[in-house]
C-alpha cells in the first residue's frame, strides 16, 4: 500500500507554499488508494509558535485534506532518534564554530550551505570542546525523482560531513526525517524542491541504517515576483478554500471540479519539472 505524508513545521499558519506540498502529497496518496499521514516537525522548539500546529490541522480539515491515523509530533520521538544514532559507527564529535567552518570551507553546497572541510575527522583539536556530532560521508548518491529526474550528489565534495545532533542536544532534521519515514512506513515522499538537495543525505542515512528508501517526488517551490520563496517568515498569508484551485493550477493539474475529481485526474507527469515557479494569477 502507498503511504504518503505531510510534515509541516509549526512556526506559523499554513501558507500557500506549504499548501502546494500538502495537496500534492495528499493527491498522490489518494490517487494510489493509499494512506496519508501528518507529522508535525517540532524539534526546533525555539521556532515553534504556540497554537500553530492546531491551526495547521484545522486548516487542512477545513480544506478537506483529511489524514489517516494519529498525528505524530517529532518532539515526542527523541528516543527513536537516539536509538538510530547509536547504530551509526561513522559519527564523530566536532568542535568547529560556524566562523571556523566559514574560514576553512573551500566551496558551497548546491543548496547554498557551506561544505564542512572535515577538520575534526581525526579527533577534536586540543583545547576544543564538542559543538556537534557529525557523520563521515563518502561516495556519490544517485536517485531518480518522479518529477525532477535523476540527481547525483558527491556527498564529500558537495556537502561534507553533516550534523546529526547539535551541541544543545537537538537532533538534526536529516536524521529525524529518515527515522520517522521508516517508522511510519512511508513509501512516497512528496514535498517541495527546496528539499531536493537534502535527499541524498537522507538516502545515505537510510542505507547505513538498513532502512527502506521511499520514492521521491519534489514539486516546484512557489516564489514571488522577485524570485523569493513564499514562507511564514516572509509574511505569506494563511490559505483559504480559494487557494486549492490556485494550487492545482500551480501543480499543472485540472483546477475545476471537486477534490474527488482532482484525485481521479492526478497526474505527476503534469507537474512542472523545475525547482521553483512563480505564482500564477
Amino acid at each position: 500500500m502507498s503511504i504518503g505524508r505531510f510534515a509541516p513545521s509549526p512556526s506559523g499558519p499554513l501558507h500557500f507554499g506549504s499548501l502546494i506540498a500538502a495537496l500534492a502529497s495528499w493527491l498522490d496518496a489518494r490517487a494510489a488508494g493509499g494512506r496519508w499521514l501528518v507529522r508535525i516537525e517540532d524539534l526546533d522548539q525555539p521556532r515553534v509558535q504556540p497554537g500553530a500546529a492546531v491551526e495547521i490541522l484545522r486548516t487542512l480539515e477545513r480544506l478537506g485534506l483529511y489524514w489517516d491515523g494519529e498525528v505524530v509530533f517529532q518532539s515526542q520521538r527523541t528516543a527513536l532518534y537516539e536509538q538510530a544514532l547509536s547504530r551509526l559507527r561513522e559519527t564523530y564529535l566536532c568542535g568547529c564554530s560556524r566562523r571556523e567552518i566559514a574560514d576553512s570551507a573551500v566551496s558551497l553546497a548546491a543548496d547554498g550551505a557551506q561544505v564542512y572541510p572535515g577538520i575534526c575527522r581525526t579527533g577534536l583539536p586540543t583545547g576544543k570542546s564538542a559543538r556537534a556530532l557529525r557523520i563521515r560521508v563518502e561516495g556519490t548518491v544517485t536517485f531518480r525523482d518522479r518529477v525532477q529526474g535523476t540527481l547525483s550528489q558527491d556527498l564529500e565534495r558537495e556537502v561534507g560531513d553533516f550534523v546529526l545532533r547539535r551541541g544543545d542536544g537537538q537532533f538534526a532534521y536529516q536524521l529525524a526525517v529518515v527515522v520517522d519515514d521508516a517508522a511510519q512506513g512511508i513509501t512516497d515522499v512528496v514535498r517541495g524542491a527546496d528539499l531536493l538537495e537534502s535527499t541524498p543525505r537522507q538516502i545515505y542515512l537510510q542505507r547505513l541504517l538498513g532502512l527502506p528508501e521511499p520514492r521521491y517526488l519534489h514539486v516546484p517551490v512557489a516564489v514571488d515576483a522577485s524570485g523569493d520563496k513564499l514562507s511564514k517568515h516572509a509574511g505569506a498569508r494563511p490559505v483559504d478554500e480559494r487557494d486549492l484551485r490556485r494550487a492545482l493550477r500551480f501543480l499543472g493539474q485540472p483546477a475545476s471540479g471537486t477534490l474527488a475529481e482532482a484525485i481521479s485526474a492526478w497526474n505527476p507527469a503534469r507537474v512542472p519539472a523545475r525547482r521553483a515557479q512563480a505564482l500564477l494569477p
